[in-house]
């Protein structure tokens, strides 16, 4: 399967039984990233994090005592 990088839009091949192939087909909502982009965003996130500015907002998780 061709993919095309989000970011980047360079061209790669995936393979077409693999997880990662079955998700974009069936959820148009995924999209495909490289792992180039990946690690990039990835180094530069945790870098910003380190500094101590950088606030992750995460939803709130309710707990059920059910």
């Amino acid at each position: 399967m061709r993919v095309k990088c989000v970011i980047c839009d360079k061209i790669e091949a995936i393979e077409d039984e693999s997880f990662e192939a079955k998700r974009l087909r069936n959820r148009p909502i995924h999209t495909y990233m490289c792992n180039e982009c990946k690690t990039r965003i990835t180094k530069k996130t945790n870098a910003r994090f380190e500094t101590g500015n950088f606030r992750l907002f995460r939803a709130k998780s309710e707990e059920d005592d059910w």
